[in-house]
């Protein structure tokens, strides 16, 4: 499988990059391939302006070149790997922008679904887990990416794995998160109830 490994965060040293090293190694161990696309690293506009607005009334639209370019990268690949911190119990505005400009009209809903086999999100979470579930955050959060964006994409099989606690301290938990990453990517191809 050909997965897009889709990160954001605007420095490389973060535990969010980290854990994309850790994560690819585990497609390739697994045998897959990959591209990461660091949308700070391109220089990622992600304002929607109107030339990239769904325009409903025309037959076939032309997008910016950056937004065809991006969605030419999409169509390369069986499969996506979205890769961010939770800022607001939300993915971050870079990200935000990507999917509204990228997972456009005719290419991600509308006449076109997107043709990918399966979509991952992993968010890092500063707080724990029960924290994340007190007020039933999780749950929205999973419900908005796996139904709001990807099932409406037309991608039915997606789910999300949170890393928690990222704020901690201790160098084995770091050592537990960079692990779990390693392993959602050698089983990314894998029942998501088997895992």
């Amino acid at each position: 499988m050909n997965v897009l490994v889709v990160v954001s965060h605007p420095r490389k040293n973060s535990l969010t990059f980290q854990v994309v090293d850790l994560f690819v190694q585990g497609l390739a161990k697994a045998g897959h391939s990959y591209e990461i696309l660091d949308l700070y690293g391109i220089g990622f506009d992600p304002i929607l302006r109107e030339m990239d607005e769904p325009d409903f009334t025309q037959e076939k639209q032309v997008f910016s070149p950056e937004v065809e370019t991006e969605m030419e990268r999409l169509k390369k690949h069986d499969a996506i790997a979205f890769v961010f911190p939770l800022w607001w119990y939300h993915m971050p505005a870079m990200l935000k922008g990507y999917v509204d400009r990228v997972m456009n009209n005719e290419i991600a809903y509308g006449a076109n679904k997107l043709p990918h086999q399966q979509i991952l999100w992993i968010a890092l979470a500063g707080m724990t887990e029960e924290q994340m579930h007190k007020r039933n955050y999780g749950q929205s959060i999973t419900n908005l990416l796996n139904v709001g964006i990807a099932d409406y994409c037309g991608v039915s099989q997606s789910r999300v794995e949170f890393l928690y606690d990222t704020l901690e301290a201790k160098p084995e938990h770091y050592e537990a998160l960079l692990n779990q990453a390693h392993y959602l990517g050698v089983n990314y191809a894998n029942d998501p109830s088997t895992l």
